[in-house]
């Protein structure tokens, strides 16, 4: 069990905290560019990173993964609403497989929020923006354990078909809770041509999921246009 107090928690929590300190320094010290020449109506954006938690979840779950994409209008200049899919992945504690006498687990999340983004520095080489918004999230925890399945397989080379043995993970019960929630971060981008920008974010999110609340920390890198 990784208690908020043990070293890999406290390890964790300040590579977070310094990955938004840099962030503070990119957005302070950077130059203003020139104004972007064109004002696009729509804007795009997909991303990926890691995904660690936050709270008493943190003790139940354990650090993974998340993708995301989203798209929307610039209502001006400076200010747009995006909507946003993430699908996130994360894995369950071994304290907890212990409790529940589960020999694994998985956990996983979808979620889409609409987001308002305001652009305070913007530029065609440097950029910063806030964003914050709401939306719908359902996670979902599976308790597996690993088992063989026979599939059949074609070999073109020898024209073979046959059954073969695969590992596979039999699904032994799940849970999942359907949640409303919020988000709010940071980020900032860099111009890499063609209107398309490469983007560093951290944004937190707060799911009211039943029981535990969700509450993670995705640090998200990808591309912007």
């Amino acid at each position: 069990m990784l208690s908020n107090g043990s070293p890999l928690s406290t390890g964790r929590t300040m590579w977070t905290c310094s990955l938004l300190v840099l962030s503070i320094v990119v957005l302070f010290t950077a130059p203003v560019g020139a104004q972007t020449s064109e004002e696009h109506r729509w804007n795009f954006n997909v991303g990926a990173g890691v995904t660690p938690l936050v709270g008493d979840i943190s003790s139940r779950l354990t650090t993974g993964w998340h993708v995301t994409v989203g798209g929307g209008v610039n209502i001006a200049p400076s200010f747009g609403v995006d909507v946003e899919y993430m699908f996130t992945s994360l894995g369950v504690s071994q304290s907890a497989l212990r409790q529940l006498n589960e020999p694994n687990g998985d956990a996983y999340m979808h979620s889409v929020t609409i987001d308002p983004i305001w652009r305070f520095k913007r530029g065609e080489r440097f950029g910063a923006y806030a964003i914050v918004g709401g939306g719908f999230y359902r996670r979902t925890v599976e308790f597996t354990q690993p088992t063989t399945a026979v599939v059949d397989v074609f070999d073109p080379w020898w024209g073979y078909i046959g059954p073969v043995i695969v590992p596979v993970n039999q699904v032994l019960g799940s849970v999942t809770s359907n949640a409303g929630g919020f988000n709010a971060g940071l980020g900032t981008t860099i111009g890499i041509g063609g209107g398309v920008k490469f983007y560093a974010e951290a944004r937190y999110h707060y799911a009211a999921t039943h029981r535990s609340r969700t509450q993670i920390l995705p640090i998200t890198f990808g591309f912007r246009w």
